[in-house]
C-alpha cells in the first residue's frame, strides 16, 4: 500500500514537472516566433532612423557644371545631343 502511494506521488511530481517543462517549451518558442517575425518583417522607409549625415547638406543645393556635366554623361544625355 505504501508504495503504490510512493509510486503514484512519484507519478504527479513526473507529471507536474513534465507539464511545467512543455508549458516552458511552448513560451520560449511562441516568444523566439515573434521576435523572428519581428526582425524579418520588411523594412519600411523612414520607420528606421540612420546616425550620420552629410557635415554640409547645403552643398549639394545648387551642383556645379562639372557635377551637371558628369550627370548629363550618366544619363546619356550628350549621346542625345550628338545625333
Amino acid at each position: 500500500m505504501v508504495d503504490d502511494l510512493t509510486l503514484n506521488i512519484s507519478y504527479a511530481v513526473l507529471g507536474l514537472g513534465l507539464a511545467g517543462a512543455a508549458w516552458f517549451m511552448w513560451k520560449r518558442a511562441q516568444e523566439n516566433k515573434q521576435r523572428m517575425i519581428e526582425e524579418s518583417a520588411p523594412k519600411v522607409a523612414g520607420s528606421d532612423e540612420l546616425e550620420g549625415g552629410a557635415k554640409d547638406p547645403t552643398q549639394f543645393d545648387n551642383p556645379d557644371d562639372d557635377a551637371l556635366d558628369e550627370m548629363g554623361e550618366l544619363l546619356g544625355l550628350d549621346d542625345e545631343d550628338e545625333s
